[in-house]
């Protein structure tokens, strides 16, 4: 078993659209980056690599090689191959998402949905929480969105005890 931790976080545009763990929130300020911008799934992303001893999505999709607008979920999709490629698969996820003007309840179901349907997970083994900082800092100032998620990954079986890129 190895575990990973990852973090993401984008400041807030108001030209684009709100996603969260693959999910469009409507009527949300977007985020600002080159893909979709979605912290959730760039957060997962970075965990599973870590874990994995993969190292971070931005080595392996830098800017230059990804289309603007890209879909996370399509990134995340490429990582969980390389995880799988590398010699594990996911036994659970846990998320966090830290934003202030969102309530993130309503579209939770939709989201560990999402995701797991990417990492080709059971629902049941990925879960996605929300806090606010209480209006403390550039989340509770309204000025982006972070979020921080681990990953518990364990050997393929047919990888062998410590699977293929263990270190």
């Amino acid at each position: 078993m190895r575990v990973g931790l990852g973090f993401d976080v984008h400041a807030h545009d108001a030209a684009r659209s709100l996603v969260l763990g693959g999910v469009p929130i409507k009527g949300a300020r977007g985020l600002a980056g080159w893909s979709d911008a979605d912290v959730v799934s760039h957060a997962v992303a970075d965990a599973m690599l870590g874990a994995a001893g993969l190292g971070d999505l931005g080595s392996h999709f830098p800017t230059e090689s990804v289309p603007e607008g890209v879909s996370s979920q399509e990134l995340l999709a490429r990582v969980v191959r390389l995880v799988a490629g590398a010699g594990y698969r996911l036994v659970n996820l846990d998320c966090v998402v830290v934003i202030q003007e969102v309530r993130v309840g309503p579209h939770r179901a939709r989201m560990e949905e999402t995701l797991a349907a990417t990492l080709g997970a059971d629902r049941g083994s990925v879960s996605v929480k929300a806090t606010t900082t209480d209006h403390l800092g550039f989340t509770g100032r309204g000025e982006g969105v972070a979020a921080i998620a681990v990953a518990l990954l364990e050997t393929l079986p047919e990888s062998g005890e410590h699977g293929a890129g263990a270190g």
